[in-house]
């Protein structure tokens, strides 16, 4: 089977598992990129919190991010961990925003992505896996993600190889798969669903995983 006919059927075998992901979680594409930032070495029920307590003062959009101090923000979005850097963090992309694209996203998403995307990624603070889930989930742009579970549930698999860096594995799902945004998107929360609940780092769950006739790692495994 050739490597792009295997991954469409890992895909195709975990949607049919998890159903359609419908990433990423959140009514507009300022809070897509605000939930992207916060997103970072934590998990996800803890940005929720820190998504409300931002609503909850009228803090939840780009423009009052802008208009708000760092100090200010920081105890709102206590719960995602490494708060004041996450603030700042926020702040860095706003300044962006609208010191560069007049505070519009629609603008911001209309550049190029390769200069886009050097651009986002000289920000403090801001790395690849940030910058491309903010790419692909709020602008809508063919570049998929990838994160620690990808590296493992593909090198167990037998596709990757987890020493790869992050741009020679995603090199590999771009190489190998059709450019296609709606496939990269749900693509990767499959794969996010797959690492939380059974392919995880330690007592991988393999006789309960829909990839598993797939996987060199999962096949060694003895049913229990």
């Amino acid at each position: 089977m050739k490597t792009a006919e295997r991954l469409l059927k890992i895909y195709s075998r975990l949607h049919s598992r998890f159903g359609h992901q419908r990433w990423w979680p959140g009514e507009t594409d300022e809070e897509v990129v605000i939930g992207a930032i916060l997103t970072q070495n934590v998990a996800w029920k803890n940005v929720v919190t820190a998504l409300a307590r931002l609503k909850e003062n009228n803090l939840l959009s780009l423009n009052a991010i802008f208009k708000t101090e760092a100090a200010a923000l920081a105890p709102l979005i206590r719960s995602s961990r490494f708060f004041n850097q996450k603030a700042e963090k926020l702040k860095t992309f706003c300044r962006l925003l609208f010191n560069d694209y007049h505070g519009s996203l629609e603008a911001m998403f209309a550049q190029p992505v390769p200069s886009l995307r050097k651009q986002m990624l000289g920000l403090k603070g801001f790395g690849e896996e940030t910058v491309d889930s903010i790419l692909l989930y709020a602008g809508r742009k063919p570049v998929f993600v990838i994160d620690a579970y990808t590296k493992r549930i593909f090198s167990r698999i037998g596709l990757a190889d987890e020493d790869w860096n992050y741009q020679a594995c995603q090199r590999f799902f771009m190489d190998h798969l059709p450019e296609n945004v709606e496939l990269y998107n749900d693509y990767h929360a499959q794969i996010v669903a797959l690492g939380n609940t059974l392919c995880r780092k330690k007592q991988p769950e393999c006789p309960s995983c829909p990839v598993r006739r797939l996987c060199r790692f999962g096949r060694g495994q003895k049913e229990v």
